[in-house]
Parts: C-alpha cells; sequence; structure tokens
C-alpha cells in the first residue's frame, strides 16, 4: 500500500489528464472564441452562458464525490468511472464544438447550453474520480507529490497537443469541429490506457460506516481543504482567463493568428518542465512555501503583458514561457495536497471520504472557468467587442489587454495571501502519514 509506484503506472495515470485537458483546455482556450466568431453568440451571453452552467457544478461535483466514495466493483472505487467515461466524453466534446445548421440565434443559444451542461457533466463523472485515483494508488504523500508530478505532465502534454496543432488543423480544415474530432478520438484512446494501467490501493478504515451527514460535518472543518478550494477556485480563474483571452490577444491585437499556435505550444512545454520540477523543488523549499513563492511570482511576470507593444513579439513569448512554468506548479501542489487534506481529515476524524474531498479539484476547475469566462464577456462586451464585426475591433483593445494582463495578475496576488492560512508544513503532514501508516499495518 505504501510502497513505490512504477514508473510505467505513473505515465499510464498520467495519460488521463492529457485526456482531460485535451477536453478542457479546448474548452478554455478555444470555445468562446467558437461561440463567439463561428456561432455569432454575443460575448455578453457566452459570458453568462459560462458562468451559469458551471455555477451548477458544486452541486454535481459534490455528489460525484460521493457516488465515488460508495462505489464498489471489482476494479476498485474511482477506476471504473474512467472506463464508463471515456467514450461518452469524447463524443459529448465533438458535439459541444458542432453548430447544427438551420438553426436560429435562439436555437443556437439552447444547443449551447444544452451540449456545454453535458459536457461539464460527463467531465465531472470522468475528472472526480480520476482525481480521487491519485491518492489511492499509495499512502505515501513524498509519492503522490511524485505521481503529481507526472499528472501534470501529462496534462500539459494534452494541452499542449490541442493547443499546439488544433489552430494549425483549423486553417486546414477551415473548421473548429473537425480538429476536435480527432482529438476527442484521442482523449477516449488515453483514458482506456489510465484505466487498464493503474491499481487502488488504498482503502478506508475497516471499521468506517456510511455517514454522509459525517463526511459533510468532517469536510467543512477540514481547515486544509477549505483554504485549498479558496485557493484553487482563484488560480483556475487566473489561467482560465488567460487561456480563454490568448487567441483573441493574438488574432486581434497582435493581428498574427498564426503564431499564436506557435506560442501555445512553447507555454505548454514549458508548463512540463514546470509540472515535474515540482517534485523536487517541493521537497527543498516545502509544498506551501513553494505554492506562494510561485504564485507571487506569476503574477509579477504576467503583469509584463500590460507594457507589450504588438512588435514586442520576443517579449510576449518570454513572459508566457517564464509565467506558464511558474503556473504549472499550481495545479502540480494543488492535487497532491488535496490528498494530504485526505490524509488529515482520516488522522483526526477516523473517516476517509476521498472522492468528496477531490471534488474540490473539479469544482475550482469548473466554476472557476465560469468566473473568468463571465470576466471576458462583461469586459469585451463593456468594449463593444463583436466577433463577428471587424470594425468593433479596435475599440476592444484596451480591455483586451486589461484581460492578458492587469486583471488576471490582480487576480493571481490576493491568491498567494491566502495561501499564507494553509495549516499543514510537510514536518506536520510527514507526522500524520507516519501515524497513519501504523494505523493501517
Amino acid at each position: 500500500m505504501d510502497g513505490k509506484i512504477s514508473f510505467r503506472e505513473k505515465i499510464c495515470y498520467a495519460l488521463g489528464d492529457a485526456s482531460a485537458n485535451i477536453a478542457w483546455r479546448g474548452i478554455c482556450t478555444f470555445l468562446l472564441i467558437f461561440y463567439t466568431d463561428v456561432v455569432g453568440l454575443a460575448p455578453a451571453v457566452v459570458g453568462l452562458l459560462m458562468l451559469i452552467v458551471r455555477s451548477s457544478d458544486g452541486v454535481t461535483d459534490v455528489l460525484m464525490g460521493i457516488v465515488g466514495d460508495r462505489t464498489k466493483s471489482k476494479y476498485g472505487k474511482f477506476r471504473p468511472w474512467i472506463l464508463w467515461t471515456a467514450i461518452p466524453l469524447a463524443v459529448i466534446l465533438s458535439l459541444t464544438f458542432t453548430c447544427p445548421s438551420g438553426l436560429g440565434m435562439t436555437g443556437k443559444i439552447v444547443y449551447a447550453y444544452v451540449t456545454y451542461i453535458l459536457f461539464t457533466l460527463v467531465y465531472t463523472a470522468n475528472n472526480i474520480p480520476y482525481g480521487a485515483l491519485m491518492a489511492v494508488m499509495t499512502g505515501d504523500d513524498r509519492e503522490r507529490a511524485s505521481i503529481g508530478s507526472f499528472r501534470m505532465a501529462g496534462a500539459f502534454a494534452g494541452g499542449m497537443l490541442v493547443q499546439g496543432i488544433l489552430l494549425y488543423l483549423k486553417d486546414h480544415f477551415n473548421s473548429y469541429s473537425i480538429p476536435i474530432y480527432i482529438l476527442s478520438a484521442v482523449l477516449a484512446l488515453c483514458l482506456l490506457v489510465t484505466f487498464y494501467g493503474t491499481k487502488e490501493r488504498v482503502e478506508p478504515p475497516a471499521n468506517q460506516d456510511t455517514n454522509l451527514w459525517a463526511d459533510f460535518r468532517q469536510l467543512v472543518t477540514n481547515v486544509p481543504w477549505v483554504v485549498l478550494l479558496i485557493v484553487g477556485l482563484l488560480f483556475n480563474v487566473y489561467n482560465a482567463v488567460r487561456q480563454g483571452i490568448t487567441v483573441i490577444y493574438f488574432s486581434h491585437y497582435l493581428d498574427r493568428t498564426a503564431l499564436c499556435g506557435a506560442f501555445l505550444t512553447v507555454i505548454m512545454v514549458a508548463s512540463i518542465f514546470g509540472a515535474l520540477a515540482t517534485g523536487p523543488l517541493a521537497r527543498r523549499f516545502g509544498k506551501r512555501n513553494l505554492f506562494i513563492a510561485t504564485l507571487l511570482g506569476a503574477g509579477a511576470v504576467n503583469a509584463g503583458f500590460a507594457f507589450c507593444a504588438p512588435t514586442d513579439i520576443v517579449a510576449i513569448f518570454a513572459i508566457g514561457i517564464v509565467g506558464e512554468a511558474l503556473a504549472a506548479v499550481f495545479p502540480t501542489l494543488f492535487f497532491t495536497m488535496l490528498g494530504d487534506a485526505a490524509d488529515y481529515s482520516e488522522f483526526v476524524h477516523g473517516r476517509r471520504a476521498t472522492g468528496l474531498i477531490y471534488s474540490a479539484g473539479s469544482f475550482a476547475s469548473k466554476f472557476g472557468g465560469g468566473v473568468a469566462g463571465a470576466i471576458i464577456g462583461l469586459v469585451l462586451s463593456r468594449y463593444g467587442y463583436i466577433g463577428t464585426d471587424a470594425a468593433t475591433i479596435p475599440g476592444a483593445i484596451p480591455g483586451i489587454r486589461l484581460l492578458m494582463g492587469v486583471i488576471p495578475s490582480a487576480i493571481v496576488a490576493v491568491t498567494a495571501f491566502l495561501m499564507f492560512l494553509y495549516p499543514l508544513s510537510d514536518k506536520r503532514l510527514s507526522e500524520i502519514t507516519g501515524e497513519l501508516s501504523k494505523r493501517r499495518s
């Protein structure tokens, strides 16, 4: 239970987040411009859609955490969901990037709501069990940190795939939809490899009863979890604002749409290095200290976009590379530390609700993306942006620049100060995991 996890199993696990990020990065980076510039929806309509749909995820994420904790099968609690949702997730992602012909504006809005809601539901059923799986693959918190680094490397590899080639394929096929269909097939294959290549080893305490009220009560009094939930929400707003505005920034401020694919590719490479470096850096400096330092650093670097002119291509790439390498540390530490919060709950209360605790990860990601979508939509609307009307673009440039630079940096600065409230030092966590190891044996 507490032994080392093989390199092969870590790779298989990482492929699960590669597939998740084909879906999620595709949604965060390209769905807004698909809705505004292809489907023809107004930015305010898109922002409201994203906020409404993702706000509902708080309930579905918690429900999925509860279901995952109570799933019983020969494959375990969480692995079966990866198998069951592999193909449905690929199908609904494809439908989300499809605009059926013959629909009026009302029909397009209804279709967007239906497909986007279904996407978030299937993604929840896949991603919460996937995240919780890491916490039950091993009881060793240092080994979990290593798995977390592999996971984030896989995540950013998936992101690099979708962000790096989608624009080129879009130009080739003159469509966002066909590239998404191709990538959806890759997504399903990666999830199947994750299911077959991983194993669950950590079980809840043998005498733990099924008590939903106790799980909720202990969840909201779990201080490490509460801090991580708020911090995760805010850094996901930061990431999603940057992801959602990047294509628009390159297309309309720099007037270099073709260069955007190269930019998205190189920052994903930087993200992989940042994720892989997180484990060693966390062991040296501590998870909490590293989290705070990288939050402050990423905010300071990202603010540099505010000073870039359209001709400052080298500076824009440099800011993107350094900022993305620092930002890659956030989710890597976050999902690892959710496992620590599960250990803390078991240590204090003698109960373990891993799926419920990991529902924070999916909720923070999706609701943070919804808030980001609303911010982008409102700011672009404030500056008169209409994606299908070129005459409105010049007046919207100041808003586009704010969304790329100042607004994300302000969000991440607040996040860094909130992280000071996180109570688990690495020394304290080592004591907790050592005691839990004794109890389990």
